[in-house]
């Protein structure tokens, strides 16, 4: 994979239809590539972290589907991977982007 974009700001943060915050972020969007230099589809990881307050229990957020507003107004949908803000979202489709 490789990295093809890298964006740092605030964002929303929302989760069960409900907002929840306004975070920083930093994100990574890393892509696979055939052997012609074209694209895969739906090979794709995005990586980074949310700024998560350290006297605040997250704990249910970690696994459960969030959708992060970036600062440029997309929309992409994350997993919290721990409680330390960590954020990791693998793949492509209906419960992994909104582009589909």
């Amino acid at each position: 994979m490789r990295l093809v974009e890298e964006h740092a700001g605030v964002g929303d943060l929302s989760g069960r239809g409900d907002g929840l915050r306004q975070v920083h972020y930093k994100i990574a969007r890393y892509q696979a590539f055939s052997g012609n230099g074209m694209p895969i589809p739906g090979r794709h990881r995005i990586e980074g972290s949310i700024d998560v307050p350290s006297h605040e229990d997250v704990t249910d957020l970690v696994g459960a589907p969030l959708v992060l507003r970036l600062e440029d107004g997309r929309a992409i949908a994350v997993t919290l991977a721990d409680t330390s803000g960590r954020v990791l979202s693998e793949g492509h489709g209906p419960s992994r982007c909104l582009c589909c």
